[in-house]
């Protein structure tokens, strides 16, 4: 990776950041329009949020709209995806009895808001184990049909695991949950500039993600996406002013002159939008350094690591490599306090990486971005050893 791509970013460089997968960074030209759009709203707040925001909005909108491959119809701007899933489980019309589809890799948050929406419906939720290590999308496949009942109301899946760094093949999934009337409703958290994403050959009926993380727009930009035919089911979690009465007929505009989908959710009081028109900015910088370049560069830097450590511990992979994301991928280590031996990674080799457990498997999780480089996986590699008691090849250390 060069080098110069380290100065493009405002992180500290006495730190050798391996986590962009938790929160991203943003890239300093991108944080700079992020500012610029900051400073405008502080000079006229009320020309800027009492008359003109709804058309400062609709450009970011279909910027992203193009890059994901939708109409700026059916996708509209949320802080982050986790609100984004909360507008559509939230409005989703489940009873007693019903099923919820889901594995057994899917991030907390989402968990805790199914459990609230459980509870408060009598639904079920169904938790499905995934088979590791991943290997075969036929077997993924069938196991999610495996768990589908005539009572399955809805499939709930990320695209890229956030726990286990997975690439779900989740295409042929939603295509058979259609075919049995499930709604399906995808985390793409990880996903939006993580790999190419076309939402509407997808065919996920609801669909939600991050700009902030691997598309490297500001901390508050993220989305949800839903096709047209169901966008009137949805009910925003604030009723503002983007409201309208009529919003449960198909077709209807919003008083901001956008589906009524995206005026209820994107126009609710007073907040600070840059994040979201900062999208643009982010776009830009990401197709002015050819970013899907780098991104293959960092796949082959984060798997090549992922072999090395792997070699020492001589623990099997969550996945092979297709099913792994590009950019991120879940290592196993031995058995560890892994509290620990996060803190020490940062206080004594200043390295930032998560370490966890997770059912039974313990797992440093390495992000690699376009600012990490070879050097840094050394030392990722000779930190881990040191603290797990690994005796390291002799041609990993001078491997240079």
């Amino acid at each position: 990776m060069s080098t110069n791509l380290s100065q493009q970013f405002l992180l500290d460089p006495d730190v050798v950041f391996l986590n962009h997968g938790s929160f991203g960074a943003c890239p300093r030209p991108v944080f700079e329009d992020y500012q610029r759009w900051q400073q405008k709203l502080e000079r006229q707040p009320v020309a800027f949020l009492g008359g003109g925001l709804p058309a400062l909005l609709r450009t970011p909108r279909e910027v992203l709209a193009k890059e994901m491959g939708t109409s700026p119809d059916n996708l509209a701007q949320v802080i982050n995806a986790t609100t984004g899933l909360n507008v559509v489980i939230r409005s989703l019309d489940l009873h007693e009895g019903d099923e919820i589809l889901t594995t057994d890799h899917e991030y907390s948050a989402l968990d805790k808001t199914w459990a609230f929406v459980a509870r408060k419906s009598g639904a079920k939720i169904v938790v499905v184990k995934v088979p590791l290590p991943l290997t075969s999308a036929q077997a993924f496949h069938d196991t999610l049909v495996a768990g589908m009942t005539a009572r399955t109301k809805v499939v709930f899946l990320s695209h890229i695991t956030s726990p286990t760094a997975l690439l779900f093949p989740i295409e042929s999934v939603i295509v058979e949950a259609r075919k049995r009337g499930i709604l399906s409703v995808i985390d793409g958290a990880h996903t939006p500039g993580h790999i190419p994403l076309n939402l509407d050959e997808l065919g996920a009926d609801f669909y939600s993600g991050n700009c902030h993380k691997w598309m490297m727009a500001p901390k508050g930009s993220g989305f949800v996406h839903a096709r047209p035919e169901w966008q009137a089911m949805l009910d925003p979690l604030v009723i503002s002013h983007g409201w309208t009465a009529d919003n449960k007929q198909p077709g209807v505009r919003g008083p901001f002159g956008n589906s009524a989908f995206v005026d209820e959710i994107e126009m609710q009081g007073t907040r600070d939008p840059s994040a979201w028109l900062a999208v643009p900015a982010a776009i830009a910088f990401r197709r002015e350094h050819d970013w899907w370049k780098i991104s293959a560069d960092c796949h082959r830097l984060a798997q090549d690591t992922a072999a090395r450590l792997r070699e020492i511990t001589a623990l099997p992979a969550l996945s092979s490599p297709e099913f792994s994301a590009p950019q991120m991928v879940a290592m196993p280590i031995p058995p560890c306090d892994p509290i620990a031996v996060h803190d020490q990674l940062l206080s004594k080799y200043g390295i930032e990486i998560p370490v966890f457990e997770w059912q039974g498997h313990f797992i440093a999780r390495l992000s690699c971005q376009g600012y990490n480089t070879a050097a840094q996986m050394d030392v990722l590699i000779g930190a881990l050893c040191d603290l797990l008691g690994l005796q390291q090849p002799q041609k990993q250390r001078i491997r240079g």
